[in-house]
């Protein structure tokens, strides 16, 4: 028994045609948009390429400008069979590319839900990726005379100033790690021999932060070295003043901007998706009620349509019955192959 079967006359089928075409044409429109989304991502991923550490981060925007792309060539071919549709003669051209068209779109669905659920819980895998490349970037702040390094520093302080952010979990993070040049330190001072001594790596480290994390919005000036240093400073205590540096790191800052970014394209490309399932269901019963006309020459017949042509346990078995006969006879060649070349061994006596 066929599933979700409908009774379609002439003005039912006409009022089908014309609203699928329409609808068609607005997902082309939410093609497009995806197209540009991807597109936008993936600009806004390569500026900051740097601070991230693998290229897996762009498979999002890469799948988006696909998506996007073929949103607009099936949609487009789709309103061309909807515009065709009530032309007898048109149709039968476009009737024998139907069911190959509607599995395309069918996994077309499938892949274009995945990619909205993946916009949806992406935050975890994106967390990391910054994480990792913040701190490298932060490592290779100091080599501005090492090529392919030298423009860290440059990304870095934009990236604090436009997200207002300071190191990678905090400005604290400064402290770890050398950012200031060899070539900016006095080799022959004792406070510098001191510091390099009493670290076991050899590195000069000081509780001091990069210009680019204080924040202008306060009125005291800039304490961007010794900041725990309590004594170096007037009426000053770092512990319970509130600090005219940024106290949220980048890592969060980016985070929040990217993870906000892709939550919201992940519900646009929901919203695509339930147009595209809208355009695939109204497309199959516009073909199955144009197929099922009992007298093409009545054009006032009525005729039915239906979702599927068996219930879906009856749909469902049977897919896996063809899945299973495909595998068995690939199987059953494959073996064939192996044994093939084989040739019996002839014994020679003598």
């Amino acid at each position: 028994m066929a599933m979700m079967k409908m009774k379609f006359n002439l003005r039912k089928r006409v009022k089908l045609a014309q609203g699928l075409w329409l609808l068609n044409w607005c997902s082309v429109l939410a093609g497009i948009a995806l197209f540009a989304m991807g597109l936008f991502l993936k600009i806004e991923l390569r500026k900051r390429s740097e601070v991230m550490d693998n290229a897996e981060s762009h498979f999002v925007p890469n799948s988006l400008i696909l998506m996007g792309a073929l949103a607009c060539t099936l949609n487009a071919f789709a309103g061309k069979i909807c515009y065709d549709s009530l032309d007898p003669a048109k149709f039968a051209k476009w009737k024998p590319m139907l069911k190959p068209y509607l599995i395309i779109c069918l996994f077309f669905n499938v892949f274009m839900f995945f990619i909205a659920v993946l916009c949806l819980v992406t935050r975890g895998s994106l967390e990391s990726t910054l994480s990792h490349g913040l701190k490298n970037g932060m490592r290779y702040y100091k080599d501005t005379d090492t090529p392919g390094r030298c423009f860290m520093k440059k990304t870095i302080d934009l990236l604090q100033i436009e997200f207002k952010c300071c190191g990678n979990n905090g400005y604290r993070d400064w402290f770890e790690i050398q950012w200031v040049s060899n070539r900016y330190l006095d080799f022959s001072s004792k406070e510098v021999k001191d510091r390099i001594k009493s670290n076991v790596d050899g590195k000069f480290l000081i509780d001091g932060v990069p210009f680019s994390c204080c924040n202008p919005n306060s009125p005291r000036p800039c304490i961007q070295m010794q900041v725990t240093n309590n004594s170096a400073h007037y009426s000053y205590d770092h512990q319970t003043e509130e600090l005219n540096l940024w106290n949220r790191g980048c890592k969060e800052a980016l985070l929040h901007y990217y993870t906000s970014m892709m939550s919201s394209m992940g519900a646009l490309v929901l919203l695509v998706w339930l147009m595209e399932v809208a355009d695939m269901i109204g497309l199959r019963f516009l073909h199955t009620c144009l197929d099922s006309i009992a007298n093409p020459e009545d054009p006032e017949c009525e005729s039915e349509g239906w979702l599927l042509e068996k219930s879906l346990k009856e749909t469902v078995t049977s897919v896996l019955s063809l899945l299973k006969s495909i595998f068995k006879l690939n199987k059953v060649e494959s073996a064939e192959g192996d044994g093939g070349d084989k040739t019996p061994a002839v014994a020679t006596v003598s």
